[in-house]
């Protein structure tokens, strides 16, 4: 089994060149399911109905997301429908749902609380929903979008063993921490992000500085030019459900 997941997908820039890209990755590496992480596909922040069907007539399989999935109220009525779509599992009682399987493999969505808000507990909540599962042969893949590098490492260590992969995703910088953790399960702190490489994390530069040295907020649009594809390819053992192989994917597009 080879599970390809991608990064934070930014806005237009981001969702062309998961079109673009995402046939010919599958075909090359013989990828068996797609998640990409789409709460910023949506003009840079949030997710809508129309954006979401991009992403799976692109190839993605299942969308995970993250604290800016509520950003557009007109996807709430879909996070209950048939849509392969995910919000936190340890967000409080809310539309949608945190887990869901695809292709024989269950993916599992987590919020972090470090620098994040004040959500329940991500270890607990993993803890609830493996205790109840009934199917303990199925390849597990949770995406922990989190801020904080130190929670992240102590929920793959957390993990280890219990889950196939553990990997991060929020903060648009991919990280060269990709491994196979001694139980068997593939970790990295942060895949990355699908979007423009002359960026703020995606975002126009003159903005987002504009932001910091005034402390006001404002809306920051996707930013133009090269964008950049991080992804990581994961390959699970389909008799013990471990992870066999960890690799880390770049592509740039423009």
């Amino acid at each position: 089994m080879r599970v390809l997941a991608i990064g934070d997908v930014i806005g237009r820039p981001g969702r062309a060149a998961v079109a673009d890209l995402l046939p010919g990755l599958c075909s090359e590496h013989g990828v068996d399911l797609v998640i990409a992480n789409g709460e910023n596909a949506a003009g840079g922040l949030g997710l809508t109905f129309g954006t979401a069907r991009e992403l799976f007539d692109a190839g993605v399989d299942v969308i995970t997301s993250g604290n800016h999935i509520w950003t557009h109220k007109e996807i709430v009525p879909y996070l209950d429908g048939e849509l392969a779509l995910l919000r936190p599992l340890n967000y409080p009682p809310n539309p949608g749902r945190g887990h869901l399987v695809a292709g024989n493999v269950l993916v599992v969505n987590l919020v972090g609380r470090v620098f994040m808000g004040n959500f329940d507990c991500p270890f607990r909540a993993m803890d609830q929903l493996l205790a109840g599962l009934e199917d303990r042969s199925i390849p597990i893949i949770v995406d922990f979008h989190a801020e904080a590098t130190s929670e992240k490492v102590a929920m793959g260590k957390y993990l280890d063993g219990r889950v196939s992969a553990v990997l991060g995703t929020h903060t648009h910088v991919g990280t060269t921490d990709h491994q196979i953790l001694p139980g068997g399960t593939a970790y990295v702190s942060d895949i990355g992000m699908v979007g423009p490489i002359d960026s703020v994390i995606g975002v126009e530069p003159d903005p987002a500085i504009e932001s910091f040295l005034t402390q006001i907020w404002r809306r920051l649009p996707a930013a133009k030019g090269r964008v950049g594809f991080d992804a990581v390819l994961v390959e699970v053992d389909d008799a013990t459900t471990r992870a066999k192989d960890v690799r880390r994917i770049r592509r740039t597009v423009g």
